[in-house]
């Protein structure tokens, strides 16, 4: 499975479920025999017996031998990709952006985009070398919202003039040059809240490259008590997300 190519998997009912109703087509089903039940109104979507679309039931051990894993929530399904939008398209009337820069854990990338749709950003963009959102482990630990924002792959970074000529802050989650605290930043915000924000995170341990430091309007540090000195990168993202909610 190429990344934005061909197929992804998608773990759990929950997470099909949501897959399908945002306008994503399922290739095949694989499930446990306990779970074709609660299954069975997602698969009757698609006319009896899922019209052409195999359906694969069988012992949970033998599954987990053919998958390699243990299936949570007992059902698995291959779903065929869709072409990814625009940058133009994603970012659109958005206000709030997260551009995730490199980040190759899976688990850090979903957990990104579902602190990213519980509090309110517009749209996530991912670097040329940022691991697949669309990853099986991502999609699970997002809790299938990755389908629910906009989002895409850029085609070069950093491209911060294509962020300002939307009209954007681009602000940086890490230690720079003339870096504010995350408090000031938020009463900036108050003072001027028409302010148009992208967040750019970076991969932990490495962090950000030099070139995105040099080239975003500000780098923004969270305060921190307890001499602790670093958050894991989703944590410290969905604080910086909540403490730059919209402003209504």
């Amino acid at each position: 499975m190429e990344p934005e190519r061909g197929l992804f998997m998608a773990e759990s009912r929950n997470v099909i479920e949501r897959a399908i109703e945002a306008g994503y087509r399922p290739r095949s089903f694989l499930m446990a025999h306990r779970w074709l039940d609660s299954m069975r109104p997602i698969l009757e979507r698609f006319g009896p017996d899922a019209g052409d679309i195999p359906v694969y039931v069988g012992d949970e051990k033998i599954i987990q031998k053919i998958t390699g894993f243990r299936l949570h929530r007992g059902a698995l399904a291959a779903m065929w990709r869709k072409d990814l939008p625009t940058f133009e398209d994603v970012i659109g009337d958005a206000t709030r952006v997260v551009i995730i820069e490199d980040i190759v854990d899976h688990t850090n990338v979903g957990a990104i985009f579902r602190s990213a749709a519980a509090l309110d950003v517009d749209a996530v963009l991912v670097s040329p070398s940022c691991a697949d959102p669309l990853y099986r482990r991502s999609v699970r630990v997002s809790m299938g919202t990755v389908f629910q924002l906009p989002w895409t792959r850029l085609e070069k970074w950093p491209d911060i003039e294509a962020l300002h000529k939307h009209g954007f802050h681009v602000a940086a989650l890490a230690l720079g040059e003339n870096t504010i605290s995350l408090d000031d930043f938020s009463k900036k915000l108050d003072e001027n809240p028409q302010t148009k924000v992208a967040w750019v995170l970076g991969a932990e341990g490495y962090g950000l490259k030099p070139w995105t430091l040099r080239a975003v309007d500000s780098c923004v540090m969270i305060p921190m008590g307890h001499g602790v000195d670093s958050l894991n990168v989703a944590a410290a993202g969905a604080v910086a997300f909540w403490a730059s909610r919209k402003r209504h």
